[in-house]
């Protein structure tokens, strides 16, 4: 019998933008490859934002999806509460910058008050190529057999010194790209809790899914065999 996720989106789905619709087939590709039966759910930011802490433990998994976003205010707020969490997260696209902002706030890594984050450095409204160089044993293992070129509407360039930062006690570098910019970050205190500003989704296919996408997933299953045992 295939084990059962039940997965949040939290986002302001448009069936219009390819990404969001990306997003609902990789879950499919993926969950076909794993063999679990998998239920997804696009939470709205003004929803999510009203959700009580607790509510979000209804959840296996948690995704927060590509924008365009309506409310960053609304964003922060919903990333600084799923910190807490040991629900895996996968947060894909432009939300990176607003999750990197909230690492910054919340171990207060910005006290000069420097712009440690730039804008977004790809122009209009496109895709452009970028090359996902991994740093961990980990990434170097997920991306062996997978094409490094991804597509992305989001990049951006970190001050070195937040780099530095945030790798002394707060999360990991787990690629870079070739800008030698940080192009996946992860929480080093959560079980996965992993930040990409490219979109893995929009390469994701039935015949090859992405590796990072069912490895959230199996991030996912692993975390409600714990909670399965821990209630019994």
């Amino acid at each position: 019998m295939s084990q059962s996720l039940k997965i949040a989106i939290i986002g302001d789905y448009n069936f219009t933008y390819n990404s969001h619709h990306a997003t609902n087939l990789a879950l499919d590709h993926s969950g076909h490859f794993l063999d679990i039966d998998l239920s997804y759910y696009w939470v709205k930011l003004n929803e999510a934002i009203k959700l009580k802490p607790q509510n979000f433990e209804e959840y296996d998994g948690i995704w927060i999806a590509p924008g365009p976003i309506n409310n960053e205010f609304f964003l922060h707020g919903i990333i600084k509460t799923i910190l807490s969490k040991k629900t895996p997260v996968l947060i894909t696209g432009e939300a990176y910058r607003i999750y990197l902002e909230v690492l910054v706030n919340t171990y207060q890594l910005n006290k000069s008050k420097e712009k440690l984050i730039s804008d977004n450095l790809v122009e209009g409204d496109h895709f452009e190529k970028i090359e996902v160089l991994p740093q961990s044993d980990e990434f170097i293992k997920l991306y062996a057999n997978h094409s490094k070129v991804e597509l992305t509407s989001s990049r951006y360039s970190l001050y070195p010194k937040l780099i530095t930062a945030l790798q002394n006690d707060i999360a990991d570098v787990e690629a870079y790209n070739q800008f030698e910019d940080p192009e996946i970050v992860s929480l080093k205190s959560h079980p996965f809790f992993v930040a990409c500003g490219f979109c893995p989704q929009i390469s994701s296919t039935r015949e090859i899914p992405h590796p990072l996408i069912y490895t959230f997933l199996k991030a996912c299953a692993a975390q409600e065999e714990i909670q399965m045992k821990k209630f019994g």
